[in-house]
Parts: C-alpha cells; sequence; structure tokens
C-alpha cells in the first residue's frame, strides 16, 4: 500500500484553516452576544408570563 505523499499534509491543513476559522468566528459572535449594544432595545420577558 502506498502512501500519499503531500496530499495528506494539504487536506490536513485545510481542515485545520476551517477549524481556526470557525474558531474565530465564534469568538466574534461571543463577544458580540455580552455586549450590551446586542440587547440594545430589547426588555427582559418576565418569567411568569412564560408559566401557563
Amino acid at each position: 500500500m502506498k502512501v500519499m505523499g503531500n496530499e495528506v499534509f494539504y487536506i490536513f491543513g485545510g481542515l485545520v484553516l476551517i477549524y481556526f476559522a470557525i474558531t474565530f468566528y465564534n469568538k466574534k459572535q461571543s463577544k458580540r452576544r455580552k455586549s450590551r449594544s446586542f440587547m440594545e432595545g430589547r426588555k427582559l420577558r418576565d418569567r411568569h408570563d412564560t408559566d401557563s
């Protein structure tokens, strides 16, 4: 069985780049969620309204 040469490294490198892209996107979204401007103009609902 012949082992592929550089193709394995190209595939692995592509997967690593995708992983980092998703990680940075999630961190950006998390910071956006934590900021006050994300919830600007919205009011928290009273918990008793959902209990029916």
